[in-house]
């Protein structure tokens, strides 16, 4: 059985634990929180014991079946945690895995942390088989509304009663893509004012702009026209010390992809997605303004490597606004402003 996050509380809280779960994904708040939920129902299902296996490079597969064939000491239920380092499992960790599920015991309770599995990893047999037998949750970065909705139910649950809804979406602005700050938030709004009502002027000084961006989500914005929000990522990555030709690579590629160029190079397919979104971003940019961009990010090459007067952050937040307008030439900026 495959659950969501916000799917968890209410299917250990039903109290029939599953013999296994598998905890994977790249969002580090979301494991974390997933594992501490399982371990606390296990302790209050009889799960006294707990016994942690690290899998390493010279991991001993044989130690799962010896931790779940071994009596306890102290109590009659044991909780064993597998965590594992790999990306993939491999053909004895799989068939490991698959023998254990042929016959789990109902004095044992298997947890396995994966916060490094590919994606792709998720099609193999062996996941297979721990879907028909126990529960799998993936731990993805939560978006948009559905970022919003944890937020306000995170509120709900930390004991606000209300919450005017301008107080969500500010804090979905500040701590976009950062769950573990947005959890933090919280609680320190928890700590402030429990219990209260919350409203814009109580969050004055209490949030801190504590939002996670990275290259590629700058491009996202980009392409989605999206330009206060492409100015803010831009805004952020200067503050963390990113490099100029990093951002001027990723917007350089872009601007190539867009205008045909990329296709020619023999690279990849581009997910599904991404591809939708440039397409959509081409019906708003002409080909001569992408080749006059193209020339700007020239002369932005030039001013980085010191062969041309200028503010590179500031050429490069003009070509991020123009990018993401689109429009037809002439741009609307001039370097020699």
């Amino acid at each position: 059985m495959r659950l969501r996050f916000n799917q968890l509380h209410d299917h250990l809280k039903a109290g029939r634990l599953a013999p296994l779960y598998l905890l994977c994904g790249d969002e580090p708040w979301q494991l974390g929180e997933a594992a501490a939920q399982v371990r606390a129902a296990a302790r209050a299902a009889g799960f006294d014991e707990r016994e942690v296996l690290d899998q390493e490079a010279a991991f001993d597969w044989n130690a799962l079946a010896a931790a779940a064939d071994a009596l306890s000491l102290f109590s009659t239920r044991k909780l064993i945690e597998l965590r594992l380092g790999g990306a993939r499992l491999g053909k004895e960790g799989a068939a490991a895995l698959r023998a254990y599920c042929a016959r789990p015991c109902p004095d044992n309770l298997l947890l396995i942390l994966a916060p490094a599995l590919e994606r792709k990893e998720l099609q193999a047999a062996w996941i297979k088989t721990l879907d028909e037998t126990g529960v799998i949750l993936q731990a993805w970065p939560l978006k948009g509304r559905e970022f919003e909705r944890w937020i306000g139910e995170r509120l709900g649950a930390l004991g606000f009663r209300r919450v005017a809804p301008d107080v969500v979406s500010l804090i979905a602005e500040r701590t976009e893509g950062n769950l573990l700050a947005a959890a933090q938030e919280a609680e320190k709004l928890r700590l402030l004012y429990e219990g209260a009502e919350l409203n814009l002027e109580m969050l004055g000084n209490a949030l801190a702009d504590t939002a996670r961006f990275d290259l590629f989500a700058l491009t996202d914005a980009v392409l989605a026209g999206e330009r206060a929000r492409a100015q803010r990522i831009l805004a952020v990555l200067r503050e963390e010390g990113t490099a100029e030709p990093l951002v001027l690579w990723v917007l350089t590629r872009e601007l190539r992809q867009l205008h045909g160029q990329g296709a020619a190079s023999g690279g990849p397919p581009l997910p599904r997605a991404r591809a939708e979104a440039q397409a959509r971003a081409r019906r708003r940019l002409a080909p001569a303004r992408l080749r006059a961009l193209l020339a700007e990010c020239a002369r932005v090459d030039r001013i980085v490597k010191g062969a041309a007067p200028g503010d590179a952050w500031r050429h490069l937040s003009l070509i991020v606004d123009a990018l993401a307008a689109g429009g037809q030439p002439p741009l609307p900026f001039s370097f020699d402003a």
